[in-house]
């Protein structure tokens, strides 16, 4: 049931990570020229008051360095590169590896 719960949400984030790579690629080809969307920028156009709240969350539970480094590493990142990421990352916890020797095999 769990493995159920990790392939379904890595679906989902592949969804989202396609539809992210799908609407930059339309932004790049009609500027000439590449553009990325920003997990930040990306992350405020569909949910603006839930940045604030993680950022309230993770500097009260972990700390104010943390949410530094996540500001600084995670949120410049393309949108579409940390969902993809996450997807495979979800996939791997949820895959499940085929028996050796076979499904008969003592």
């Amino acid at each position: 049931m769990v493995r159920l719960l990790f392939r379904v949400l890595s679906f989902s984030a592949l969804c989202v990570g396609v539809v992210a790579a799908t609407v930059d690629s339309i932004a790049s080809v009609s500027a000439s020229r590449v553009l990325l969307t920003p997990l930040e920028a990306a992350w405020s156009d569909v949910a603006p008051q839930s940045l604030p709240a993680l950022q309230a969350l993770v500097e009260m539970r972990i700390g104010p360095a943390a949410w530094t480094a996540f500001q600084n590493s995670i949120l410049p990142q393309p949108a579409f590169v940390i969902f993809l990421g996450l997807s495979l990352a979800l996939w791997m916890i949820g895959y499940k590896r085929p028996q050796p020797a076979g499904r008969f095999a003592a």
